[in-house]
């Protein structure tokens, strides 16, 4: 497994604490299979964390990638950012002060929970005329996309990537994002499940229970994609691996972003 959402960073956000925890992280991350996560810090959240790309960032995840090689923890770590949704983002994307997945063409965007959707749809539209594919962090946990899936359906129609939290099938954030997380897997919409880890204890980088349960319901074959294939693509930008979008009777499907 490819886990490319998770605060392994030690020290720039409400993720890991210090060097110790990121190593925790990673070595539970790789006992449960995951072989790669890609760093994703909070970046651009005004007033709360700036994390812009430059030499702080690097050496912070220089340093922590050979502390990982030093205690010979079988997990690769690639750089990217958790980028908050504002909007100079495309200026920022310019200025090259925001990083994409790995450096790939796929950048980690979210937004703040109760946004105006039609904002949400024109700064996806601004990245992506910039030849940048958004991918949308933890998709089902935002009240404006609960309350109208056929957003999803939309954006996953416009080439969008959609990043589930694996914390959400199990109702970690509520039923409303949980009910979100089954029904865009149910239409085909999701790209890739991700941890979001923030530490050892509560939001953690452990993905194989996630992997177990949805196993119960849907084919290998299906979450090979989720778990590992689309997420490895993301990181070596290639072209994502796309299902027929099945859409929602009744939903929204078609509300121009």
């Amino acid at each position: 497994m490819i886990d490319i959402h998770a605060h392994i960073l030690p020290g720039m956000d409400d993720g890991a604490r210090d060097l110790e925890d990121s190593v925790e992280m990673a070595r539970m991350a790789a006992k449960s299979g995951t072989t790669a996560i890609t760093a994703t810090p909070h970046c651009n959240i005004p007033e709360v964390y700036d994390n812009y790309f430059g030499d702080e960032y690097w050496e912070l995840f220089e340093r922590t990638a050979e502390e990982l090689k030093k205690r010979n923890i079988p997990v690769q770590l690639l750089p990217g950012m958790e980028v908050f949704s504002t909007p100079d983002l495309p200026e920022l994307l310019a200025d090259r002060q925001i990083i994409t997945l790995n450096g790939s063409r796929y950048l980690l965007m979210e937004f703040d929970f109760q946004e105006d959707p039609g904002f949400a749809g024109w700064i996806l539209g601004k990245v992506a005329e910039l030849g940048v594919v958004p991918v949308i962090a933890h998709a089902e946990r935002y009240e404006f996309v609960q309350e109208n899936l056929g957003l999803v359906y939309q954006w996953y129609r416009k080439g969008y990537g959609v990043q589930i939290n694996k914390g959400s099938f199990a109702g970690r954030f509520g039923r409303a994002a949980q009910r979100a997380a089954y029904e865009l897997l149910d239409h085909n919409l999701v790209s890739a499940v991700a941890s979001d880890a923030h530490g050892t204890y509560a939001r953690t980088p452990w993905m194989r229970d996630v992997w177990q349960e949805l196993l119960e319901e849907y084919p290998a074959d299906y979450l090979r994609v989720l778990f590992d294939e689309n997420p490895e693509r993301i990181c070596r930008n290639l072209d994502l691996v796309r299902f027929r979008q099945i859409p929602f009777p009744g939903l929204q499907n078609h509300y121009q972003v």
